[in-house]
């Protein structure tokens, strides 16, 4: 599948922004089942100094300076990107293997996957999370089924509310009032996973959606998605409890993986530091369809 994703961002800002530094994670990743064929980031006004590297957990990233007065900052990021159906969930030790084999032993090797055992500032360890979880997690049971069975006890136990938290939310919150977005979603199952002492982290990126029937799709009426990963050996499983889908590498061929972390404060699509602007607007729109359609929904 051809997947297009087009990623807009403004700030209008209420009085000039003198300097400015930016951090854009906004190119998405390449994987076994997940091909970039074109990307392009556009950028308004014309940065004064531009790079683009990896960060510390693959993800590409792009550093930009702005050093003359702007009251509007739009960051356009577009991305073509070919996915393939994502393989079943295999078998996998039991859960309480998992967790002996991130616990740090002498001159044990190396598994990149143990530092997402450890809390980070969005998914913290607590006995709240370990208790909603514990019942799942059987003497011996398999570690990808009781993933499953938290991942859908989630979906099943939380309501999907718009608006009922802000980006800063913490985790326990959404988790203590029952509802909350993606973002919440997968935190709670990090923090669920991390409070048993099992590796898990975040993945953002995108989400296929359709229209209503008989409507058309609409650009910029799309939006970011975040899900959840777990290792087994040298493969990461991806779960979407918003969602309750899940599969190897990605939940499934119309998702767009975008950038994976410890949690959302690692991989947050635009972040910066600006002198001056005072108070200002934001406003994000991102649309993903096929690309074969693209072209005829811009010309609407």
């Amino acid at each position: 599948m051809q997947l297009r994703v087009l990623h807009h961002t403004q700030y209008d800002y209420q009085a000039p922004v003198v300097l400015a530094q930016h951090l854009a994670h906004l190119r998405p990743l390449e994987l076994p089942d997940q091909a970039v064929l074109a990307h392009s980031l556009a950028i308004t006004p014309e940065p004064a100094h531009r790079e683009d590297s990896h960060d510390a957990f693959g993800n590409w990233r792009t550093f930009f300076a702005l050093q003359s007065p702007h009251e509007m900052l739009s960051v356009t990021a577009d991305s073509l990107v070919e996915t393939l159906p994502p393989a079943e969930l295999d078998d996998s030790p039991p859960w309480e293997a998992v967790r002996e084999h991130m616990q740090y032993r002498v001159q044990a090797p190396f598994d990149a996957a143990s530092e997402f055992v450890f809390p980070s500032p969005y998914a913290q360890r607590d006995d709240a999370f370990a208790d909603f979880a514990r019942p799942l997690f059987a003497a011996r049971r398999p570690f990808l089924d009781a993933c499953h069975d938290l991942m859908a006890k989630i979906h099943r136990e939380l309501q999907y509310e718009t608006a009922s938290t802000e980006v800063h939310t913490p985790a326990l919150h959404a988790l203590a009032q029952g509802k909350g977005v993606c973002q919440d979603f997968a935190h709670i199952m990090i923090g669920c996973l991390r409070s048993l002492g099992l590796p898990a982290r975040y993945v953002s990126g995108y989400l296929l959606t359709q229209p209503p029937p008989g409507q058309p799709r609409l650009i910029g009426a799309d939006a970011s998605h975040a899900w959840v990963s777990v290792p087994v050996g040298s493969h990461w499983y991806d779960f979407d409890p918003t969602n309750d889908r899940c599969g190897r590498s990605r939940p499934g061929e119309d998702y767009v993986t975008l950038t994976v972390g410890r949690d959302f404060g690692d991989i947050s699509p635009l972040r910066g530091v600006i002198q001056g602007g005072g108070s200002h607007t934001l406003s994000v729109a991102v649309t993903v369809a096929p690309a074969d359609e693209f072209s005829a929904i811009t010309a609407e």
